[in-house]
């Protein structure tokens, strides 16, 4: 254990006093995916291909309780599978793999997109700005309240536009965004259809998911829209929004909900009253830690995961427990 603690770069004084916590407390690790699939290109680092998912999922069935989010913690450490977003390979290719080894997994789907020919922003962001066409030698754009002006001739060029433009376009309302979405695909020259690798769910995929006995649906706002910048009654229209609509489209109650990017940053106290409100029973963050005795439930820890083979994930999961 303790030379395990040094060749992860982690103290042994706080390894012991964390395996003591964690025999006293037992935590539930939450892990957080958003998509399954094999990519060409992936800047967000967000998809796991179907060959390391279902490793992941096999190791985590065969070594720990897998548990759904809205039931009450276990006496043992415990794994929690979650996925945000509400991409179409949700159920095209995570659904098959869970049904499979019969892992439970919760599903946060923003709503908006759901049927639509659509990419998520940030996706749209890279096939307006990474993807090999013509493209003018700048652009110039007004987001999030901050104008810019950017060098486009070169790939290089692009990728930093790209990295500089979406903290600015996560910090617009909804409507601004679109709004400058708009003026990107002007600028392009291409118009607003999104890649069919990049779709989020049909209702019919979003139903195949809702009749899953794996499959728990919880809300994740109508936008994906940080909700820090919009203001509490906005804020309500998102969070009910989204949950009216899953609920109408799957025909159950939707008790879970997470919030888009899920950062410190990303909500206020005033939306952790509206959670409350609202009455979710449990509410999930992006930030890392554990789920245990005490902790909010309406600020629930979780762990991002990459697209890892096993050897890695184990590696990076026995951080996870320490963190």
């Amino acid at each position: 254990m303790l030379l395990e603690a040094i060749r992860m770069g982690v103290s042994p004084l706080l390894m012991a006093a964390r395996l003591v916590q964690n025999r006293l407390s037992p935590p539930t690790l939450i892990l957080l995916y958003h998509r399954v699939t094999n990519l060409e290109s992936d800047p967000q680092l967000l998809a796991v291909s179907p060959r390391n998912f279902f490793d992941q999922m096999r190791y985590l069935k065969e070594n720990f309780p897998l548990v759904r989010l809205e039931q009450e913690p276990v006496d043992k450490p415990a794994v929690a599978i979650t996925f945000d977003d509400g991409y179409a390979d949700n159920a095209l290719e995570a659904l098959p793999i869970l049904e499979e080894l019969q892992v439970p997994a919760t599903f946060f789907v923003a709503t908006d997109l759901i049927g639509t020919d659509r990419e998520f922003w940030w996706d749209e962001v890279e096939r307006l700005l990474l993807l090999e066409r013509e493209y003018s030698t700048f652009l110039e754009l007004t987001a999030g309240g901050e104008g810019g002006r950017w060098e486009t001739a070169t790939v290089a060029q692009r990728a930093r536009c790209y990295r500089e433009l979406l903290p600015l376009l996560r910090r617009d309302l909804p409507e601004q965004r679109e709004e400058h979405l708009a003026r990107l695909r002007l600028w392009a020259g291409t118009g607003g259809v999104g890649r069919e690798t990049h779709r989020a769910l049909s209702v019919e995929q979003l139903r195949r998911l809702a009749a899953s006995p794996e499959v728990t649906l919880g809300a994740h706002t109508l936008s994906h829209s940080s909700l820090s910048v919009l203001p509490v009654s906005r804020q309500r229209e998102e969070i009910a929004g989204s949950r009216a609509r899953l609920e109408q489209w799957s025909g159950k109650p939707i008790e879970v909900f997470s919030y888009p990017f899920g950062t410190r940053d990303d909500y206020t106290a005033e939306t952790l009253s509206l959670c409350r409100e609202m009455g979710f029973a449990r509410t999930c963050s992006a930030f890392p830690g554990q789920w245990r005795s005490g902790t909010d439930p309406q600020q629930l820890p979780r762990q991002v995961v990459r697209d890892w083979d096993l050897h890695t994930f184990k590696k990076r999961l026995s951080r996870f427990w320490l963190s």
